[in-house]
């Protein structure tokens, strides 16, 4: 088997290290760039001689991890991205995906499951700790289909449709023909009706299928 060049993007100075010890201990891996944050990362790039992977966490200081998947696909679109984080929830987990990434790892994850994950990967497959291909699994069920109604109105729906999208209130509020001012009305009723304190609670409960 060729060897596989692996980059890493890790802020736990622990993690970090261990990842690029044991990289370079297994004798199809090695350790191209490692970094503590995805601005450093970029900084040790060769955009013309890329690692094959990137393993990525998600909060990292400075640009999130997510941030970053979207500006390596951009600059090394062929590079596959491999997440290694210890979030879980919905919303990351798909705004990862559509970022770019081809695989999603938990840490906690054993090595030699990593091991598998990075070869899989560049096999062309797309690994997932088993938690997270549930929820992605869950997420494309037929069943998935709300067993009570939404307390939201249809307008609410639009609003919350145009967060998961990622669209900003003002483009919301241009694609609903209302103003700024009426789409923060809709989005604090959404909050109370939901029991939510912030968008990211009202991205998960919908990417859930709870709304």
């Amino acid at each position: 088997m060729a060897t596989i060049r692996v980059g890493v993007v890790e802020d736990d100075c622990e993690i970090r290290e261990s990842l690029v010890t044991v990289l370079e201990t297994w004798p199809d891996f090695t350790c191209d760039v490692a970094a503590s944050s995805a601005e450093q990362f970029f900084e040790s790039l060769n955009t013309e001689d890329p690692p094959d992977i990137v393993l990525m966490d998600i909060g990292l200081p400075g640009m999130s991890g997510i941030e970053g998947i979207a500006l390596l696909k951009e600059r090394c679109p062929e590079v596959d991205i491999l997440m290694l984080t210890i979030y879980d929830d919905p919303h990351r987990i798909f705004d990862s995906l559509r970022a770019g990434a081809t695989g999603y790892l938990l840490k906690g994850a054993r090595l030699a499951e990593i091991r598998e994950a990075l070869r899989e990967l560049y096999r062309g497959g797309a690994p997932m700790s088993p938690q997270i291909a549930r929820k992605v699994v869950a997420f494309f069920r037929p069943d998935r289909a709300r067993k009570t109604p939404s307390p939201l109105t249809e307008r609410e729906c639009e609003v919350v449709e145009g967060l998961v999208s990622g669209a900003s209130y003002k483009l919301i509020a241009d694609q609903m023909c209302v103003s700024i001012e009426t789409v923060r009305f809709h989005i604090k009723n959404i909050y109370r009706k939901l029991h939510v304190h912030s968008k990211a609670e009202v991205i998960s409960k919908s990417l859930r299928g709870e709304i």
